[in-house]
């Protein structure tokens, strides 16, 4: 499936209400972004992950890079 045709099907971008100025085009960078790193990552099913990370976004941390160890340093 092409991007935008994945944008539409996992994010209902034709459903946004986001229409003013640049807004679209910041909108579609950033499920475009989205996209790439669960594809990167070796997501199979966009759509299916996406969901998975929307009922439980704590998923989304380690995607990231961010992990829950406390620092040695305390910073």
């Amino acid at each position: 499936m092409r991007l935008r045709g994945c944008r539409d099907v996992t994010f209902a971008e034709d459903a946004s209400t986001v229409h003013a100025g640049t807004a679209p085009w910041a909108m579609a960078t950033l499920r475009n972004l989205a996209i790439g790193a669960l594809k990167t990552l070796g997501a199979d099913n966009i759509a299916k992950t996406a969901r998975a990370i929307r009922d439980e976004p704590q998923r989304a941390l380690p995607i990231l890079g961010i992990t829950n160890n406390p620092d040695a340093h305390g910073t």
